[in-house]
């Protein structure tokens, strides 16, 4: 499948951003975080994009991804240090592994 540039909303960039995340965090000490848009920058980079920002079509996804993960009590999605409700959380969040 093309990709044209574009990063779609599909089960490929679903999957791709799970493992960007599950990634991040394995490269990290066990109590560290990682941004949803370092999940998005890597997946943009992996497929190839030149484009500066073409990560940021990718964050609502990562997001996504993150909810699942807690789903599947990989992760926690925290705010200000705090564990939250990643389906209402509103602005910058953080995803460390769950405890």
């Amino acid at each position: 499948m093309a990709h044209h540039g574009r990063v779609g909303r599909d089960g490929d960039t679903d999957g791709a951003l799970e493992a960007a995340i599950r990634d991040l965090l394995a490269t990290r000490a066990a109590a560290a975080t990682v941004c949803p848009s370092e999940a998005a920058r890597k997946v943009a980079l992996d497929r190839g994009s030149a484009e500066e920002d073409a990560w940021r079509p990718l964050m609502e996804p990562a997001r996504m991804a993150a909810r699942r993960l807690v789903d599947r009590g990989e992760v926690e999605v925290l705010q200000r240090g705090r564990v939250v409700d990643p389906s209402t959380a509103k602005g910058p969040v953080r995803i460390r592994r769950a405890r």
